[in-house]
């Protein structure tokens, strides 16, 4: 049969996970996907400012791909942050060893709420939106700096509370969205295919590089079971590659992911494993067995989005009460969660695992590849 879409699959080890990210690229096509003479924004994914295993682009998966791309001739690099209600980028960047990475390969850092980095715009879709338009009746507005740019994600393989699984869409949902993100939560699937619209219309290419070194487990993208897979992917197709990875996660991606299926079903990707070339190493054996469970966040997520408080959601997200679920959220995961739990998971990671040693490296060295 005709294949549509391609994903690279690899197996590593800390020894040689920057060069299989190279070899990774390769396998996938960068080089098709990618502009050469457009600005490449490098969008990192920090779903949580603690460095929690799993839930972060990991500081290898950051070298490497910039590594990756100089190799094949992208030299214009920026990376692009953005910040959520309960989410730092500058503890998140630093307490994650970007710092260091983004020093040694002068890789310059915009912000997508900084005026002086980019503004929001007024942008019109030419392709049908499902729900924005909905959600903003004013008009979906995006940054400036992100048109006519290349845009490579750096998302990791992780179960999420609202969507199941997250990677290449949902890396999307912070920088095209401003701090008002929250209002489309009740809508997310929807709202990842609009933004998948979005961006093929207004990116001069598109590519993923996803790493599932450590995979997270459970209720994420923050409070998870974080377990060793040692598994990297790319494509330049956004619902392929977070097909591939819920596929391995033991998530069937067409029946189980509203998103992937919504996007398939548009024809703005691939979500059908049965469609999808992977190039690489083997894996019709992996089938993690993962699952998002339950949590007392997940709990108040759908009571919030989904339950039989749902009618209340515009008075609570939309007015100054918005400030009560902001604090029960950061303190729940801040102040209880990583001091009792997750810090000791992080610890544990870092002093019994091979990828938890690569960490402690950077965290000594700050780089690990050499010019």
């Amino acid at each position: 049969m005709a294949y549509r879409s391609k994903v690279a699959v690899l197996f590593t080890k800390p020894e040689t996970v920057l060069n299989d990210y190279q070899r990774l690229m390769e396998l996938a096509d960068v080089r098709s996907a990618l502009d050469p003479s457009a600005i490449t924004i490098l969008k990192d994914n920090i779903s949580w400012h603690y460095p929690f295993p799993s839930a972060n682009t990991t500081p290898w998966q950051l070298e490497g791909t910039i590594r990756g791309l100089r190799h094949f001739g992208y030299n214009d690099l920026v990376c692009v942050q953005n910040k959520t209600v309960v989410i730092n980028a500058f503890k998140g960047e630093d307490l994650n060893l970007y710092v260091p990475i983004f020093r040694h390969y002068n890789i310059p850092v915009k912000y997508n709420f900084k005026t002086e980095d980019m503004k929001w715009i007024f942008y019109e879709p030419k392709g049908e939106m499902l729900e924005l338009h909905n959600i903003f009746p004013k008009g979906i507005h995006i940054p400036d700096y992100f048109v006519g740019k290349n845009i490579v994600h750096l998302p990791t393989v992780k179960c999420h509370i609202y969507t199941t699984t997250t990677g290449a869409m949902k890396n999307a949902f912070g920088g095209l969205l401003a701090t008002h993100r929250h209002y489309t939560h009740s809508w997310i699937n929807e709202t990842l295919v609009d933004l998948l619209t979005i961006q093929k219309e207004i990116h001069k290419g598109l590519f993923a590089v996803m790493d599932g070194t450590t995979a997270g487990n459970g209720p994420g993208p923050r409070t998870m079971k974080p377990e060793v897979k040692n598994v990297i992917l790319a494509s330049a197709d956004q619902v392929a590659i977070d097909a591939i990875a819920a596929k391995m996660m033991g998530i069937d991606p067409l029946s189980k992911l509203k998103y992937v299926r919504l996007a398939h079903e548009r024809g703005l990707g691939v979500g059908d494993p049965a469609e999808i070339e992977i190039v690489g190493d083997d894996i019709s054996g992996e089938n993690w067995g993962f699952a998002v469970g339950k949590s007392f966040h997940k709990m108040m997520g759908w009571l919030s989005w989904y339950g039989p408080t749902r009618f209340l959601q515009k008075l609570i997200f939309r007015t100054f009460i918005v400030g009560l679920p902001i604090f029960v959220s950061e303190s729940w995961h801040d102040y209880i969660h990583w001091p009792l739990i997750d810090s000791k998971v992080y610890k544990k990671w870092r002093s019994e695992t091979n990828w938890g040693h690569l960490f402690a490296d950077y965290d000594e060295k700050g780089v690990l590849g050499k010019d």
